[in-house]
């Protein structure tokens, strides 16, 4: 990066340069030590030479090292021993995993002395967090993770060909654009900028982490915002304009100067993105700034970023599963010429298409998962479940409105809990119905029930969900009702639902329910030990939220379904592990328990397993998750020996003490008991005698 400064004219500063390695030696401090443990010599080399040989983990590498490895494993075991269980359950829970983050500023607008500014700002921001969850396994009441995440990030000034080429870009579409009447921003395509934007991403080399341009190219001669999708904005459909972009590929970039923008509730409720200069993406609007403040709302808008896009929360626990299938199951009321209306904002096609397009190009799944779709109807009014379904969980609510007086209206919404709980109550009886049969293969399987209701009214999920995900399984509901005015507002003019389009609402619900992909306006707060709503990243390439009219899939999304999958089976593969210590030490330690071979075998196990979990944090950290699958899956077969060897020595251990001799009878407790009630009673006995005096004096 300091030679891409260089030659782009822009030298790095010396104190520039002391902040960046000032931050990587905090960073190295913060690690744990587990992270900075010794190497043993050729056992890199091995495990990655097996990770080609069996790049699905099938046989336990254990039997395949070569003896000098063993050796070297078994001259580590030696420190092992002296280490109490609680130092080896606290290396466990210490793996951390930094998380790389490069900011390029993108304009002549930044100083020179901008990229110190910045780093210094963002590196007052350093702290580790754990992983956050935010729907956890009912055995448990942690909304944490064991391994902990810290930001690693360095700021550079981009090429000036760069600034050139944007501003251009931009100048040339105000030049060609038509002022509006409903919205004083001149509506630009995010494509002009984008492409730019992708070229110079291309660029970079090698690419690890992610990337993030702030964009200042100076005042414009009209305000302008971006647009996400054809057309313009009409008195019955709102276009959300934005000045943010998330890549398919790990880039983000924000333009500042366009704007200001404002969306979030329209009345009342948490998130909101406020009109005028007290949001960071409006930093360079309204009253001058200096450079320090400026870049202090940018650092805040970075480090939002980081929080929310490159380490979102995970919506629930996503165990790894060989086989995902998500079942499509259509609950239709409509009969004859009519039954073709369902299709309409009801594309299945459409739907798998937007996450098979992504496992084709490498991405959602892990290893040797597989995703499949399949498509099954039921007809409403065959289906008596169904029609109970709804019926037990349709509610009514009362709103105001002023007409030429105050009106008291009657509304009706459907109760998702309600409803899930029948139709889990109900699976076998709508199955058969629809012809589904049993899955061979015991992997995860996601029933999506959209029921297509012959009413005239709306009928929302809750009041407000055209569809809501829960860990087993995904409901929608539509009438013939096609749009409604939301409670969201964009840029001054109320959101408009289009009821009846479904498409984009079940790939957000598919993602939170199969790969626990949270929303991207939900974060999950430990300080207020509940989720913050927050809708800054809400516009754009995102299928969540009601500001975004795209269904296809970010990096953010992308990144954030395997990563999930790999952080549940990270912390499953600790607790597991820590159970064993636990099972040691309860049986009076490993010195008591494992005698000979087993004790070796063990630490040699555990030596390894420790390694390798080190190895799945550090392909974490570079993005590598297929080679994080890997470490995981083969450090199973080791967490399993350990486990056998383990149960195998308790059962060893119990038999023995079946045959134990009778202890001695305690002789010397018995006879100072028997001398001292003796006493006890000869003093007793002889009471009139020995108080015969002290009688007398009275």
């Amino acid at each position: 990066m300091a030679a891409t400064d260089i030659a782009a004219g822009h030298p790095t500063t010396t104190t520039h340069t002391f902040f960046l390695i000032l931050s990587h030696i905090l960073l190295l401090l913060i690690l744990p030590e587990s992270a900075k443990s010794a190497q043993i010599p050729g056992l890199d080399s091995f495990l990655t030479q097996q990770f080609r040989l069996d790049p699905q983990a099938h046989n336990d590498t254990f039997y395949a090292l070569p003896s000098r490895l063993k050796k070297s494993i078994s001259s580590s075991t030696a420190a092992a021993d002296l280490h109490p269980i609680s130092s080896q359950i606290s290396a466990l829970l210490s793996l951390h995993l930094p998380v790389s983050l490069h900011v390029k500023l993108v304009g002549s607008s930044f100083s020179a002395d901008s990229p110190q500014l910045l780093t210094s700002f963002l590196s007052a921001t350093l702290s580790t967090d754990h992983f956050h969850v935010i729907t956890p396994f009912e055995s448990t009441s942690h909304h944490h993770l064991s391994l902990t995440h810290s930001l690693q990030f360095d700021v550079s000034l981009s090429r000036n060909t760069l600034s050139s080429q944007l501003s251009s870009a931009v100048h040339s579409a105000l030049s060609a654009a038509s002022s509006s009447l409903r919205s004083p921003l001149i509506s630009i395509d995010h494509s002009i900028v984008d492409q730019i934007i992708a070229k110079d991403f291309e660029t970079e080399s090698p690419l690890h982490g992610f990337y993030l341009y702030l964009l200042n190219l100076g005042p414009q001669s009209k305000p302008y915002a971006y647009s996400y999708t054809s057309g313009d904005s009409s008195p019955g459909f709102t276009k959300c304009l934005g000045t943010i972009w998330a890549g398919k590929d790990r880039y983000l970039w924000i333009d500042l100067g366009a704007g200001p923008v404002d969306y979030g509730p329209a009345l009342s409720g948490d998130g909101v993105l406020p009109r005028g200069e007290f949001h960071p993406l409006a930093a360079l609007h309204g009253a001058p700034k200096s450079e320090e403040a400026v870049l202090a709302d940018f650092a805040s808008l970075v480090y939002s970023a980081y929080q929310v896009l490159t380490v979102p929360p995970l919506r629930i626990p996503v165990p790894f599963e060989n086989s995902l299938v998500v079942q499509f199951i259509h609950v239709y009321e409509f009969e004859g010429r009519d039954k073709g209306r369902d299709t309409y904002g009801l594309d299945w096609s459409t739907i798998e298409k937007s996450f098979m397009d992504e496992v084709h190009n490498g991405g959602l799944v892990l290893g040797s998962q597989s995703l499949s779709f399949k498509k099954y109807e039921v007809n409403y009014k065959d289906c008596t479940a169904c029609s109970f379904a709804i019926s037990k969980s349709t509610n009514s609510y009362t709103s105001r409105f002023l007409f030429d007086n105050y009106t008291l209206i009657i509304s009706e919404y459907v109760d998702s809990k309600t409803l899930h709980q029948i139709l889990s109550d109900s699976a076998e009886e709508i199955n058969k119905l629809a012809n589904i049969a049993e899955e061979e293969d015991f992997g995860r399987v996601l029933p999506v029930y959209v029921f297509d209701l012959d009413y005239s009214t709306l009928l929302l999920l809750d009041r407000y969900h055209q569809s809501v995900a829960f860990k087993d399984m995904v409901i929608a509901v539509r009438t013939k009702n096609s749009q409604t005015v939301s409670d969201y507002s964009c840029n001054g003019r109320h959101v408009f639902t289009q009821t009846r389009e479904l498409e984009r609402p079940l790939v957000g619900s598919i993602l939170q329910s199969m790969w626990g992909v949270s929303p991207t306006h939900l974060v999950w707060s430990s300080k207020h030990n509940s989720t913050v709503v927050d809708y800054t990243w809400s516009v754009g390439q995102t299928p969540f939220g009601p500001f975004s009219e795209i269904s296809s899939l970010s990096f953010v999304q992308k990144d954030a379904a395997r990563r999930n999958v790999a952080l549940t089976w990270l912390n499953e593969s600790i607790s597991s592990a820590i159970d064993v210590l636990v099972s040691v030490n309860g049986h009076g330690g490993d010195q008591v328990l494992l005698k000979g071979p087993k004790h070796d075998e063990f630490f040699q196990r555990w030596i390894l397993f420790k390694y390798k979990l080190e190895k799945v944090t550090s392909a974490l950290s570079r993005l590598d998750y297929e080679m994080a699958s890997y470490f995981l899956r083969s450090s199973d077969h080791d967490l399993y020996a350990m486990h056998s060897i383990v149960y195998h020595a308790s059962q060893e251990l119990e038999a023995s003490l079946v045959c134990f001799k009778d202890p001695q009878f305690p002789w010397v407790p018995f006879l100072l008991t028997a001398m001292t009630l003796s006493i006890f009673c000869y003093v007793y006995s002889r009471r009139e005698r020995f108080f015969r005096n002290k009688r007398k004096q009275f």
